[in-house]
């Protein structure tokens, strides 16, 4: 699970090392309209780590190494991280 904030989004990844492909994926930069409200915010983190959790479970994946690629486990990365454990997601 590769984690990336940026100032305006947050974007999520289920990469197969193995292989190099991306299994699942969510961000607050999608089109479909509860995501675009978005932004990289607290809030946002834990409804993106749910929605990610969700996408996960979807894809068959259940547990998973977390990579927050040099965030700071704190605030927006932590909600992220504990939302997504909520859903079930192992880390």
């Amino acid at each position: 699970m590769s984690v990336k904030f940026t100032n305006m989004h947050i974007y999520v990844q289920f990469i197969d090392d193995e292989s190099g492909k991306t299994l699942a994926w969510v961000s607050t930069n999608n089109k479909d309209g509860k995501s675009a409200k978005l932004s990289a915010n607290v809030k946002s983190a834990v409804e993106i780590g749910k929605k990610a959790g969700e996408a996960a479970k979807a894809a068959g994946i259940t547990k998973v190494v977390f990579d927050r690629n040099g965030a700071v486990y704190h605030g927006k990365v932590k909600a992220l991280a504990d939302a997504a454990r909520e859903t079930g997601l192992v880390f």
